[in-house]
């Protein structure tokens, strides 16, 4: 259910002088925020193997001059001067968000925020050449380096506080870790019973529809394709491949990766339409507030809730299968005898054998989540030792999901995100699922035959919906209020629950 904005909406004419002077400062060193942006994604998808040395100087000088621009003593006393102004709804939002931002960076030393970049971009070439070679004694020093600093900067925000809490704020700083758990407990009191009894079950799905060979190059002009029909903006974004799919930029300038395995077509799909979601989001966020709060996404559970809508909601239904398998088949006329429920059937399989994240079917993904979740959160902790992630991590696969990695390229180096230092990542992936859950079954309720119009190729109702619902508000409300105001509900898993019940156990013949 969308709600209609306050009538203050474009902020009062008569802002206060400290005010303006305080949304000058924010949009300089969001500008410079964005520029490290692109030198990122730059390191990721074009710069040459050897230009890290002098990326990660360019990188820990720009986090530094941007620590010292937050940090200056005139960002207090504007803050200060703000206490008990008269501000608009819109005005507060700001003067909270920069405040929060303000406060934690004024605890951490210039010298550590320094040290951390040049960590993270040391450390991202090196689990590159280590996951490629399988050796994570390569990789462990510079991992060991990152929690060592991750836990000292936790200790500057607050030392009397779980640590790991303190980290996972970061991504997700308005849902208290508390909750966070509870609903990962959900979704795994659930889901392990319901794959259980999947993988008991006698329904045999079409899963070998797409076995074969699909080149690389066939295969990204598909994920072209793909972009297009969704109606991603090419004017103001770009297709790249990297190691691992990500999505990077603003509302000008949104950039999307993904990858390709000649094997497995569906996975670049996935790929792409989720890393779509996320652009939509940024591409969709107001362009007049570019470089403030007001313009800027609500923090990762929120993205992540845009990335699975489009991938799970979207990609994953018969609806898209409609109107997207005859734009596969001209690009892989070996598949043209494929129906939509085969697509259907194959694009939702529950596999019992997959140990890659970004590659898990719907349901099992989950666990792949809890896995990590539990890792770095005992890494941060002092639980556990870096020298004792491979084995711990084997372990917990082998009980969650009854399969054990063979080498560490496939268990723990597949992913990026402790290369760059991110721990309290990845619990906003599961928690951004149970979102998208509740925005789509409200849309759906919404917008008239919305998968009609899906099933023809038509997605400008729900681009509106998100727009109107989500996209529009930047960081004006915190999470569980910006959900409550596009559903009518609290936050809460109860949605997504429903939603695989019902899809899973039709499939399944539950």
């Amino acid at each position: 259910m969308g709600t209609e904005a306050t009538a203050d909406d474009g902020a009062a004419s008569d802002a206060p002088d400290a005010y303006d002077a305080l949304l000058d400062r924010v949009r300089r060193w969001n500008t410079l925020g964005s520029a490290a942006g692109v030198l990122g994604w730059d390191q990721q998808v074009m710069m040459p193997e050897g230009g890290t040395p002098a990326r990660s100087k360019q990188l820990s000088t720009i986090s530094s001059i941007r620590h010292d621009m937050i940090t200056d003593e005139e960002t207090g006393d504007l803050l200060d001067e703000l206490n008990d102004a008269d501000l608009t709804d819109e005005q507060a939002a700001v003067v909270r968000e920069v405040r929060r931002d303000y406060e934690r960076a004024d605890a951490v030393p210039v010298e550590l925020v320094e040290e951390i970049s040049e960590a993270g971009s040391e450390a991202l070439q090196a689990w590159e050449e280590a996951k490629a070679e399988d050796d994570f004694e390569s990789f462990a020093p510079h991992l060991e380096k990152h929690v060592e600093l991750k836990r000292e900067y936790a200790e500057h925000i607050d030392p009397d506080r779980d640590p790991y809490e303190v980290l996972f704020e970061e991504f997700e700083p308005c849902l208290s870790m508390e909750r966070a758990e509870s609903i990962l407990e959900e979704l795994r009191e659930t889901l392990v019973p319901m794959i259980d009894a999947i993988r008991e079950s006698d329904r045999e799905l079409a899963v070998d529809t797409f076995e074969g060979h699909f080149p690389e190059d066939d295969q990204e002009a598909l994920a072209h394709d793909a972009l297009e029909l969704l109606d991603y903006d090419f004017d103001r974004g770009r297709l790249d491949v990297s190691s691992h799919p990500f999505t990077s930029g603003n509302q000008f300038d949104c950039r999307v990766t993904t990858r390709f395995d000649e094997s497995d077509p569906l996975g670049a799909v996935g790929s792409t339409v989720h890393e779509y979601g996320h652009a939509q989001y940024n591409l969709g966020l107001p362009q007049e507030h570019w470089a403030t709060p007001l313009g800027e996404s609500r923090d990762l559970s929120v993205h992540e809730s845009q990335s699975r809508l489009w991938e799970n909601h979207v990609g994953r239904s018969r609806a898209f299968w409609e109107e997207f398998l005859p734009v596969f088949q001209e690009h892989f006329p070996d598949t043209t005898d494929a129906t939509v429920e085969d697509a259907y059937e194959a694009f939702n399989q529950v596999y019992e054998d997959n140990l890659i994240r970004v590659e898990a079917d719907e349901l099992t993904y989950h666990l792949h989540i809890i896995v990590r979740f539990e890792i770095e959160r005992d890494l941060i902790r002092g639980d556990l030792a870096v020298e004792d992630v491979p084995e711990t991590w084997n372990d917990k696969y082998e009980e969650y999901l009854g399969i054990r990695p063979e080498s560490d390229g496939e268990g723990c180096l597949q992913d990026i995100h402790w290369s760059h230092g991110n721990f309290g990542y990845f619990p906003t992936y599961s928690l951004g699922s149970v979102m998208a859950a509740q925005l789509y079954a409200t849309a759906e309720a919404e917008i008239d035959d919305l998968e009609a119009s899906i099933a023809e190729g038509d997605f400008d109702d729900l681009h509106d919906w998100l727009g109107e619902n989500v996209h529009r508000h930047g960081s004006r409300y915190e999470t569980n209020e910006l959900v409550t105001r596009a559903t009518g509900e609290e936050f809460s898993a109860d949605a997504f629950l429903a939603y695989v019940e019902e899809k899973y156990g039709e499939l399944y013949d539950l």
